[in-house]
This record gives C-alpha cells, sequence and structure tokens, in this order.
C-alpha cells in the first residue's frame, strides 16, 4: 500500500505532515533496499543468520572509471555484460487496479542506468505477502541488487516488511533506532500501535543514512537494508529524493561503456536496413531503436553501444553513410536550458536573418531589466508560442545580466498564467511542464484579462511590469510600442513588447532551432491557441496520411504566416 499524503486517513494519521517546521519522516514512506552494508548490531542476536555472502562484490566499486565519448552526438557511459544487475519490485494493490501509475520503477531504472547496473526485470505486485516474499526471494538469488517501492506504511494492507522476512526466513523486530524515533515523533512507546508496526523490520536489517563527507551531511532518516535487498518510499517525491541521495553511497559507480545517441527524424522502419547492415559490421557494438511516435523534433532514437570507444565512433560513421544526411536531426538536446547562450549563437550563425529580430528583443528586455528589477517583472505566458519565444528570450537575458553582474544564482522568473474558461488540456500540462523546466514562481488566475490583472496587482502589488508576447499582427496591435503603460481604466502596469516586429516564420524559427519544447497542438495543425471554444486547425494545414485519411501538418509547416490566425473562430 501506498499511504497518500493527500486521502482522509493520512490526514488523521500524520497531522504533522501538514507542518512545515517539522520534516516527514523518510523511512515511514520508504522501502528497504538490501545490499553489502554493514549488519546492525541487531544481527547478533541472531548468529545462524549468515553473512550476505556477495558482501564484498556489492561494496560499491570505487575504483572503476568512467569514460565519457564526448567527440560525437550525445554520449554517456553505460553497463557492460559484467556488470552489476538489478530487479525492481514495485508493491501495490493500487497500481494493479489502474488507480495510481507507477513512476518509480521508470525513475530508479534511469538512475541504476547511469550508474552502469543493468536492470534485467520489474515486476508489480500486490500487498499480498505470498507473492512479496516469492518475488524477493527469486529477485535476491538472480540479481546484484533488488529495490522495492511501496507497503511499509501502518496500515493493514502494508506488508512490504513481512514479506521480506518470510523471504529470508527471519523475523521482524523491532529496531532499537527506529521505535526511539517513532516513539518520539508520534509521543508513544507502545509497540502494538500502528505507528509502531513501521519500526518492525527483518533480523538483519541495517539502516543506511545518507551521508556527504565533503560537507559533513548526514540524513537524519535512514533506509533500511535487508541483505542485498533496499526498501524506498512507495511515494514517488520521497522515493526520488531518497534514491538521490543514497544511490552513489549504495551502489557506487560502475560505468565503463561508452554510449552515443542519434535522433533520427525518420521512423524506424526506413532505418533498419543501415541498423541491420551496421551490427552485422560491428559485433561489438549494440545498437537500440527506440520509436517516438508523437515527438516534436525526431521519430527515433538510436543507441549505439560498446567497451570500445572507437568502435562505436566507427559504428555510428557506417551508419549514417547508409542514410540520407537529413535524416539526423543534428544538434538536438534534451535540455533545452543547458548552454542557452551557446545554443543561441550557433543558431544565429546558421540562420542570420534571425540575429536583428533576437537582439532587438534582448534589448528591449535588458531595458526593461534596467527599469526595474526581476522580483518586479512577471512573464505573461498562456503556453502559446509567442509566450514561449518571450519566456526564452527573458530566461536569456536574465542569463546574461548574471554573468555582467557576477551574481550566484538566476534570480527566480515571476510568471502569471491567466487561464481560460473551456481552455484545452494539452495547454494545462504544457504550462505546467514549463512551470517546472524554468523553475517559474507562476501565478494562476481565471480569464478574461483584464479582470486577471485586477487580481494580480491585488495579490503581488510589487508587480510593475508585464513582459507579453505580443506581435503587431495580432488584432489591435499594430500601433504598440516595446514599452507602454496599460489604458487609464485598466490596472496600471508596464506592459513590455520583445518580439513586436517579429512574424509568424520568425516565432517558428527561433522556437524549433533551439529545440525548445512547445505545446503538442501545434503538431496536430492547430496555429493559433485560444480555447476549445474558438480555435480549430488551421485548413491550409489540411493534407492527407499515407492511407489516404486526412490529417493535418504541424504549425511550423505553415507558408502564409498571415493565415495564422485561420483556425480562430
Amino acid at each position: 500500500m501506498v499511504l497518500r499524503l493527500s486521502s482522509a486517513m493520512s490526514t488523521l494519521a500524520f497531522p504533522f505532515i501538514r507542518s512545515a517546521k517539522i520534516p516527514f519522516p523518510f523511512f515511514l514512506k520508504s522501502k528497504f533496499l538490501v545490499q553489502g552494508c554493514a549488519v546492525s548490531s541487531l544481527c547478533s542476536k541472531y548468529p545462524s543468520e549468515p553473512v550476505w555472502r556477495q558482501t564484498n562484490y556489492l561494496r560499491p566499486l570505487n575504483h572503476m572509471t568512467s569514460t565519457m565519448d564526448k567527440t560525437s552526438g550525445s554520449s554517456t557511459s553505460i553497463t557492460s555484460s559484467n556488470s552489476p544487475t538489478a530487479g525492481i519490485i514495485v508493491i501495490g494493490d493500487e497500481i494493479l487496479k489502474g488507480r495510481t501509475q507507477d513512476t518509480n520503477s521508470h525513475f530508479i531504472a534511469q538512475k541504476l542506468y547511469k550508474l552502469g547496473i543493468r536492470v534485467k526485470k520489474v515486476v508489480v505486485i500486490g500487498d499480498d505477502l505470498s507473492a512479496i516474499c516469492n518475488e524477493v526471494r527469486l529477485f535476491s538469488s538472480q540479481f546484484t541488487y533488488v529495490i522495492t517501492s511501496g507497503g511499509i506504511g501502518p496500515t493493514h494492507d502494508d506488508v512490504t516488511f513481512q514479506g521480506i522476512a518470510n523471504a529470508f526466513n527471519e523475523p521482524l523486530i523491532p529496531h532499537p533506532e527506529l521505535v526511539t524515533f517513532i516513539g518520539n515523533y508520534f509521543k508513544t512507546s507502545d509497540l502494538s500501535t500502528p505507528p509502531m508496526k513501521m519500526a518492525h523490520i527483518p533480523a538483519s536489517s541495517s539502516l543506511v543514512y545518507a551521508e556527504d563527507r565533503a560537507t559533513g551531511y548526514k540524513s537524519k532518516f535512514p533506509v533500511v537494508c535487508v541483505r542485498n535487498v533496499t526498501v524506498l518510499p512507495g511515494v514517488p517525491g520521497l522515493l526520488e529524493k531518497s534514491f538521490v541521495r543514497l544511490a552513489k553511497q549504495l551502489y557506487g559507480d560502475h560505468r565503463h561503456v561508452h554510449c552515443v545517441d542519434l535522433y533520427m527524424s525518420v521512423d524506424e522502419v526506413t532505418l533498419a536496413a543501415a541498423m541491420n547492415n551496421t551490427v552485422a559490421a560491428f559485433p561489438s557494438v549494440t545498437i537500440g531503436s527506440y520509436p517516438q511516435l508523437t515527438h516534436s523534433y525526431y521519430k527515433t532514437l538510436l543507441t549505439i553501444e560498446s567497451q570500445d570507444s572507437a568502435a562505436v565512433d566507427a559504428a555510428k560513421q557506417h551508419l549514417l553513410n547508409q542514410i540520407d544526411a537529413d535524416y539526423e536531426v543534428k544538434g538536438y538536446v534534451r535540455d533545452s536550458l543547458s548552454g542557452a547562450w551557446p545554443r543561441l549563437h550557433r543558431l544565429l550563425q546558421e540562420k542570420p536573418a534571425l540575429e536583428p529580430r533576437v537582439t532587438h528583443a534582448l534589448q528591449v528586455l535588458s531595458d526593461c531589466l534596467q527599469q526595474y528589477r526581476p522580483e518586479e517583472i512577471s512573464v505573461c505566458f498562456n503556453g502559446g508560442k509567442d509566450c514561449l519565444a518571450v519566456l526564452h528570450l527573458y530566461y536569456l537575458a536574465l542569463n546574461q545580466r548574471l554573468c555582467s553582474a557576477d551574481a550566484a544564482t538566476l534570480p527566480t522568473i515571476q510568471a502569471v498564467y491567466i487561464k481560460e474558461q473551456n481552455s484545452f488540456p494539452q495547454i494545462t500540462k504544457f504550462v505546467d511542464e514549463t512551470i517546472n523546466r524554468y523553475a517559474l514562481n507562476c501565478t494562476i488566475l481565471e480569464g478574461p484579462l483584464k479582470n486577471a490583472l485586477h487580481q494580480l496587482q491585488r495579490q503581488q502589488p510589487n508587480i510593475k511590469a508585464v513582459i507579453m508576447g505580443t506581435r503587431h499582427s495580432d488584432p489591435y496591435s499594430d500601433s504598440l510600442s516595446a514599452f507602454q503603460r496599460t489604458d487609464s481604466d485598466w490596472p496600471h502596469f508596464m506592459r513590455v513588447h520583445p518580439i513586436l516586429p517579429w512574424d509568424y516564420k520568425t516565432v517558428w524559427d527561433f522556437i524549433r532551432g533551439l529545440f525548445l519544447p512547445y505545446c503538442t497542438l501545434y503538431d496536430r495543425g492547430y496555429t493559433s491557441l485560444g480555447n476549445a471554444s474558438n480555435t480549430t486547425q488551421n485548413p491550409q494545414l489540411l493534407t492527407t496520411d499515407r492511407l489516404g485519411a486526412p490529417t493535418y501538418k504541424p504549425a511550423y509547416l505553415l507558408d502564409d504566416g498571415n493565415a495564422e490566425r485561420s483556425g480562430r473562430t
């Protein structure tokens, strides 16, 4: 069972969760990892329990070096056939019933892969003692590391600890450290109470605390390890935080295989012959193919892996020599914010026609930052392409200001999202993703615009300027200037318009040239986004697919920028 903080039960059982002054005990939600770590003093009470046979192998292999091919594409160092292996056991009836989506196994697999540990199997099982016992016993014998998530709370169906104990034929006992901590936290010494259930762990367990010797940091709450099994929280946020802090400490870093990623604009069927030929020519190389049917920038991700970096380079070139040069999406990066300025410089070299308009926009934003402090500026962001361009330009301007001022950290970007009635769910999803991507301090208000700005003024009186994605081609905008105060009957703000002279093509050249993620509606033929009541796909983008069925080309392929609003009613 995964105890949800939003549930009525959790509110009653854990009232302290809502206090910002008291940290939530990590282990209350955690699953334990069993690994070759030091065995606690509890083990002395059970001398018949053998020391885990693979203790020496399971210690973090810090002596193993990591290499990375930085000469081509996007590369990482990954696992070899002799690398440690892992199995992930996700526990929870709510996942099998479809009430909760499992994100934990995906997160763990990604992180282990980056450490050079091969995840060989993932299973999802319910809160069932026999299932937990059988899977833990099987996984523990097959894999170097076993990781579980879920089922360690205080309720009747939280049976993960008991299942793990049964797998190793040992009892559950109250761990003194957990008893003390839980007792202090819940003000109880009664071992039979629901909170104390979480202090009862398998007898051979050890507690592992995240430590950083360089800074002296030590976590207050432990992870439980039982042999080679690690038990982690079921709640994703807690699991992710604990795993990031403890992963290298528990598992070490085993990366010693070279990997290069290639992003392709065509499907894998088109690439199959080239891949097959390359695999035959380079038997020491492994090629993976991962279709991305709805991605805005590529359709297939190819990975080329080998212990021999020269073989990776040769195989990559061999494959590229067999396909059209246009198939590769050159320069694509998953993180659109890392190295933002160097990528902008490269784009302006590739598309010099963009330079005067980008320079003008950045100058407007620089002037804005001369007049107002970042905490006095808010970006009006509605999830559309123009607002996205403006947001990224402002991010660039803040980075430029940060460098010139020799400041330590980038100021938090203030933003406001004015949500329309009957808004597209795709827009809402993209706005949420963008808030996280740019770490925005975003105020979400209900429209219309004038009422929303009144609310903004009341809620954030410090805001004096609002950066907007308006262009001269927008309705009633042909006479606007870069800096223009709101009309007298509107809330008093300075409106800042960095991209007024930009046209439709310029916006898309900027967004796609920097590989900025954008709302998926644009890939379905929408060219100007309002709400679901007043927006349809642009008829000028109507076409047919391979089977003759009607479909729409993406927005950036619209030839006539003047027809941008043809889908608005």
